[in-house]
Order: structure tokens, then C-alpha cells, then sequence
């Protein structure tokens, strides 16, 4: 897997040790370091003093030594000996003690593993249909393009301080195994007639108020992925509301400028985008027709699986609740080093495969998996839960305790159990979903599951029907309740999602009247949550951190002038003088805003009127508002003087200007962090940094 060595940095995870120093000192506040711990994938859990670490596995691939290198941490740093296997492919460990978090991430980069950007307001772990590279029925191997993606906007100074974070999926074909319904942005591969290219979508999510993604784009070709994608996530970080966090993720400007305003600012941001990569390298693929064989379905297959390549098969693994032991990962390390499998595989349903198993192979592997306590798939077990209140913040109800307890039945439904409305099992797309909540009855709060019916976000599905909200204490029966309900009067062949919409929500209500009723004479009955000796109650934890944390104004404005930098020097190369010099306007516009703003000023979009008021608040500063002027005047030259070398003039004057208003942002504020959106390389950022930390706070 050398493909993905660009993944871990030694020097970020520098970085971090010393900002994690300098919060244990007190000279870097809990906001600030809250903000760096969760860029580098640091989770902070219900338990006080330990943390979650996520590592992001790109389309869910790992090798033989990363599982010992992770089986290896959870042995010398963590306090809770299993891993749990995420909903978009990564891996988590919980209960590490904060001081140990700089010693795992090195030893996680030492097998090429990351967890830079797992969380906070950024590009999450890229997902993928697991069986892309091996599906009969794929046109394409995907990851390749989900690796390019990844290399482009991983540590990109587009996608560090967005609005909100941003969840992406590839699908090799058009069944969508990977759910693009459901993401801020899906990229599904297609063919159109004798072409092969991509559909998109976008604006898709779960959680609070649930959106299916529209589709941007019909179709592209491959080479136009990049550009189409960077508009997209551009589009979001330009106008996705950055002051009320519940209303920032993408999906809500799909609500804000309607389906087809949102294509049309989208066809603004492209236009601009293609100007400026139109030279830049793209991820080529072998594409193919596939095959029309069946359809392996989200995550993991249910059973031995044929690969396209003759004679070889995967193997699934179920993994349930998505927990394994150290045991379990050092086992299914060795069970690749012996059979020379270069990747092992995780899935959306949390649970495991190997690929490239020949047949001959197969009855040995099944006895080599048992002896770890493992096995495949079996009929009823497609449950799938986070974890809820054992360690999350934000958990309300203990859903990897109801969660064994719940079966899909004969007819193996897909059920999905998440702790609070945040829905990471993803309870909208399951055939039943449930999500925990406090309702008070009786004057008592008790805990309740609000169920989802007939989700698949899958090609042809949607997302889940909304039902009646049951006692935590009931769930069972309910769930019950419905898979009979569907046994006796579907139709032959016909599926729980259409058999959903063809009885109905009220049918539904009225089936499980007699469970969300709780009479007085009832309620010590449903007062506790599953697992618990004690009265329900939602602990106050001060919020979880999925949304992450307000970022700094000026830190973004940097950021956002980091990105029009790339774009100012790609259009340069291609001698667009035009377009550069409105790139180069547009960075003097934001460091100058975000300078007067930083000083309690106004924000102009005139540069003239931004120089101005940055006279006014910053006298001490004159040359920084003087050189702003020089750009105004500088920039509305006309287009036919423009020439490289005047231009090569305008913007080292511009870096110049933009490193000083640094340095002065710097000693106003000591805590900010601007490494990567300065024009200057790493060992100069690192040099700045340490002075302006030395200067005395203006």
C-alpha cells in the first residue's frame, strides 16, 4: 500500500506534541488546542482524561502490519483492549490518556496510518463500495480516483477551516453501493452509451433534518473529477453558514438557493475551478462495462463472494457492534502474512473482509477465523450501532447495549442503532433504524428510541420513512412487532423498503400505538435505559465535538487566501493574467477584512474603502494599509498592460504584505495557528511562528 505513504507527516504530529505541551503549561487556551486535537484526529470522550483516536482508512483498506501496529497501541497506550470499526470505514480506539496521544500517532505513521483530519471541519475519511478493484459489475476501480482525491484535499488550505465538516463517497457502478444519497458529496461511475465517466451528487446527509443529495452533474469524464469536486467543496466553504453550527453543512444550502440555484452557483464556482487546475494531473482508471451479476449491497457481502478475478473469492467477516480484540486484529494479521494478502478490508456495515481468497482456501480460512471467536455473516445479524453512551459525549442511550439484542430475522434486515440524533449507524438508511432521546412523561424523563423505516440510500432506494418514538425499554417488541408484521403480509418478492411505503406511515403508528403509551401505573417500568441500574438521565458534558469548534475569523481568512494563492499561480503559469490578478485581489481582500475585523473594524469589498479602514484601526501599522491602497490601484490596471513579469512584481509585493499582516496577527494573538496557509515553506512558517511568539502581544 506505498500508494498511501503520503498520508502521515512526522512533523504535524511534531506539531501537536507541542501544542499538547503548551496546553498542559497553560499557554495555549482549551479552544485553541481543542481545535488542533481534533485536526489531528483526537476525539474527546465522556470519560475524563482519555480520548478517542480515529484513523482514517481511505475506502476502508488496510494491510497486515497496520492491524499489529494498531493491536500494538491498544497494548501499550489505551486503557480498553478493542477497536471499533466505524460506519465510514475507519477504525477507532477509545481510553487513551491524553499525554500518550503524540507517542500513538508516531507509531501509527510508522505504518503509513493517519489521523490528520478525522475530525473537526474538514474532509472526513473518504469512503468507498469495498469491493471496488474486484466487483464483476464495477467500470472502474475507484480507488484510484479516491486516492487522488484524497492526496489533493488532505492538508489543502481549502478544506482546513470549512463551515463544517464534509463526508464524501466512491461508488464503482451505478447500484451506489457506497450511498452517495447520503453524503455531502457522492461520485458514482457510470456509463453513457460508449462512455464512461461520473454522476454527482451533492448536498446529501443524515442526522439533523436528513436530505438526499441532488445531482450536480449527470455526467463527466474522469479527467474533470478534481475540478468538479474541488467546486463543490469550494462552494460549501464560501457560503455555508459559519455562526449557527446546526445550520452549516451542505445540505442546507441546497435548501437555502433551492436545486437549481445551487447548480448554478456551483456552475460559478467550476468555472473559475477549471480555469485554474486545467493543467493539473488526473487519476486514469481501466473502465469496462462490468458485468450485470448481483448486486453485493453496502458493506460487506453476506456470504462468499466471486470476485471479477477468476477462481478468487472474498471472505466476509462479521465484527459485532464493529469491536475487535487485540487477539482478533493480531490474528487476522497473521492469517494475511501467512496467505500473502496485501489488504484486508473494512465496511460501512462495520465488519470486515478478506479479498483474493482461492477456493481451495476457503474451508481452511473459515476454521483459521473461528478460533479468533469470528465467523461470516449470519442471517439476522446486519445490526450496526455506535457507541453511544459508552464513551460518546453526545450519546443519550446506551445503543451497543439494546444493539445485540436486536435481529434483522429470516428475512436479514438491515437494523441501525445510533445513540443520539446524530445518527453515525446511520439510522435513516437501514430497513429499521433507531436513534436515542429523552421524551418526559409523567414528569419523569424516560429514555426513548425514534424508529426509521425503509431506508436504502443505495440506486433506486431513499431515505428512511419517520415513525413513532418507542421507550427504550419497549424496542424490542417493537422491532418485533414490524419484522412480523412484514413476514405476513408482504408480497412475494417484495422488499421491507416498498413494503413500508405500500402499507404506510399510519399503518405503522397503529401497529405500535399500544407501545408508545405509558400509562402512570407504567412508567417505573421504562425508566431505565438498557444495561443501567439507575433512573434515565442525559448528563450534561458540556456537547460532544462533531461539529468541532468556532474557528478564529482571521485563521480562515488566511486559509481561504492560502487557497486563492494556488489558484493566483496556477493561472499565472498558464499566462490567464486576468484571472490571476482577480485571485490576487481577492487575497488582499481577505487578509485586509480579516485584519480590521481581527481589530474590532468593518469589512469593505472595495480594497480602496478596506485600506482606509484599516488606517483607522491599525495607525500603527501604516505601511500595512498603504501597500493595501498600492493593490487597489495596482489590481484595476487594465488588462491589456498585464504581463508575467508585472505580475511576478504585484505578487511577491503581495506575500511580502501577506507574511507582515501574519507577523502582526501573530503578536496580537499568540495562540494562532497559520502553518500551511502562508507563502513560505514549512522550516520559514516554523521561524515566523517562533518569532512573532516571542514578540510582545501588541
Amino acid at each position: 500500500m506505498s500508494h498511501l505513504n503520503y498520508l502521515a507527516n512526522d512533523e504535524e504530529i511534531n506539531s501537536f506534541d507541542q501544542a499538547l505541551q503548551d496546553y498542559q503549561s497553560l499557554s495555549m487556551d482549551v479552544d485553541r488546542f481543542t481545535a488542533t486535537r481534533l485536526q489531528m484526529g483526537i476525539y474527546g470522550q465522556r470519560q475524563e482524561g482519555v480520548n478517542m483516536v480515529r484513523i482514517k482508512l481511505p475506502g476502508g483498506r488496510l494491510n497486515a502490519p497496520q492491524l499489529n501496529v494498531i493491536a500494538d497501541m491498544l497494548e501499550k497506550y489505551a486503557r480498553h483492549d478493542v477497536v471499533h470499526i466505524t460506519t465510514r470505514q475507519d477504525i477507532q480506539m477509545h481510553y487513551v490518556p491524553l499525554e500518550h496521544t503524540p507517542a500513538v500517532l508516531r507509531h501509527l505513521a510508522t505504518a503509513g496510518l493517519t489521523t490528520r483530519e478525522a475530525c473537526g471541519n474538514t474532509i472526513r475519511n473518504v469512503t468507498a463500495c469495498p469491493l471496488s478493484g474486484i466487483c464483476p459489475r464495477q467500470h472502474v476501480d475507484v480507488t484510484k480516483h479516491l486516492d487522488g482525491a484524497v492526496q489533493h484535499f488532505l492538508r489543502n488550505p481549502l478544506t482546513q477551516q470549512m463551515p463544517r465538516k464534509f463526508k464524501i463517497s466512491f461508488s464503482a457502478c451505478e447500484s451506489d453501493c457506497a450511498q452517495g444519497m447520503m453524503h455531502d458529496m457522492g461520485i458514482v461511475a457510470v456509463r453513457n452509451r460508449d462512455r464512461f465517466g461520473f454522476k454527482v451528487l451533492a448536498g446529501g446527509g443524515l442526522g439533523h433534518k436528513p436530505h438526499e443529495a441532488i445531482v450536480v452533474e449527470e455526467f463527466i469524464e474522469e479527467k474533470d473529477l478534481l475540478m468538479v469536486m474541488e467546486a463543490i467543496i469550494s462552494l460549501h466553504n464560501r457560503y455555508s453558514d459559519r455562526v449557527k453550527r446546526a445550520k452549516s453543512r451542505i445540505k442546507f444550502l441546497v435548501d437555502k438557493f433551492g436545486p437549481e440555484g445551487f447548480v448554478s452557483k456551483y456552475r460559478e464556482e467550476l468555472a473559475r475551478t477549471q480555469a485554474a487546475l486545467a493543467a493539473q494531473d488526473y487519476p486514469k482508471g481501466e473502465w469496462s462495462a462490468g458485468l450485470d451479476s448481483e448486486v453485493p449491497g453496502m458493506g460487506a457481502p453476506r456470504h462468499v463472494f466471486a470476485q471479477k478475478q477468476s477462481g478468487y473469492y472474498v471472505f466476509p467477516i462479521s465484527v459485532p457492534m464493529g469491536n475487535l480484540n487485540v487477539a482478533q486484529l493480531r490474528g487476522l494479521a497473521r492469517i494475511a502474512e501467512i496467505d500473502e494478502l496485501e489488504e484486508i478490508r473494512v465496511t460501512q456495515d462495520q465488519n470486515m473482509f478478506l479479498p483474493n481468497i482461492p477456493a481451495a482456501k476457503i474451508d481452511v480460512l473459515r476454521a483459521e477465523v473461528a478460533l479468533l471467536g469470528l465467523g461470516e455473516p449470519k442471517v439476522g445479524d446486519n445490526v450496526v450501532a455506535c457507541p453511544g453512551t459508552s464513551t460518546c459525549r453526545l450519546g443519550i442511550t446506551s445503543s451497543t447495549i439494546v444493539g445485540p439484542k436486536l435481529n434483522g430475522g429470516l428475512h436479514d434486515l438491515k437494523i441501525r442503532v445510533s445513540g443520539c440524533h446524530n445518527g453515525c449507524a446511520q439510522p435513516e438508511a437501514g430497513d429499521i433504524g433507531i436513534y436515542g432521546e429523552g421524551k418526559r412523561m409523567h414528569g419523569k424523563l424516560v429514555p426513548h428510541y425514534q424508529m426509521y423505516f425503509g431506508g436504502n440510500a443505495m440506486a433506486g432506494g431513499a431515505l428512511a420513512i419517520k415513525g413513532p418514538s418507542i421507550p427504550s425499554a419497549r424496542i424490542e417488541t417493537a422491532v418485533e412487532r414490524v419484522k412480523t408484521d412484514y413476514d405476513s403480509s408482504r408480497a412475494t418478492g417484495e422488499t421491507f423498503s416498498s413494503w413500508i411505503r405500500r402499507v404506510g406511515k399510519d399503518h405503522l403508528a397503529h401497529l405500535l400505538t399500544d407501545l408508545t403509551e405509558v400509562k402512570p401505573e407504567e412508567l417505573e417500568s421504562v425508566l431505565r435505559d438498557h444495561g443501567k441500574d439507575a433512573d434515565f438521565k442525559v448528563l450534561q458534558l458540556g456537547g460532544g465535538e462533531c461539529a468541532g469548534v468556532s474557528q478564529v475569523k482571521i485563521g480562515s481568512s488566511f486559509f481561504d487566501a492560502a487557497h486563492e494563492r494556488n489558484y493566483r499561480d496556477a493561472l499565472k503559469f498558464q499566462r490567464k493574467f486576468e484571472d490571476s490578478v482577480k485571485c490576487a485581489e481577492e487575497i488582499a481582500r481577505l487578509i485586509g477584512q480579516g485584519v480590521s475585523e481581527l481589530l474590532g473594524g468593518q469589512k469593505f469589498n472595495d480594497l480602496a474603502q478596506q485600506s482606509e479602514e484599516l488606517r483607522r484601526v491599525l495607525p500603527t501599522k501604516p505601511r500595512l494599509s498603504r501597500q493595501l491602497a498600492k493593490f487597489a490601484e495596482d489590481f484595476a490596471s487594465p488588462a491589456e498592460g498585464l504581463n508575467d513579469a508585472r505580475l511576478t512584481e504585484w505578487f511577491s509585493e503581495l506575500d511580502a504584505w501577506t507574511i507582515e499582516a501574519a507577523e502582526f496577527c501573530l503578536g496580537f494573538d499568540r495562540q494562532l495557528d497559520l502553518a500551511g496557509a502562508l507563502p513560505l515553506k514549512a522550516s520559514a512558517q516554523a521561524s515566523l511562528l517562533q518569532r512573532a511568539q516571542s514578540s510582545v502581544t501588541i
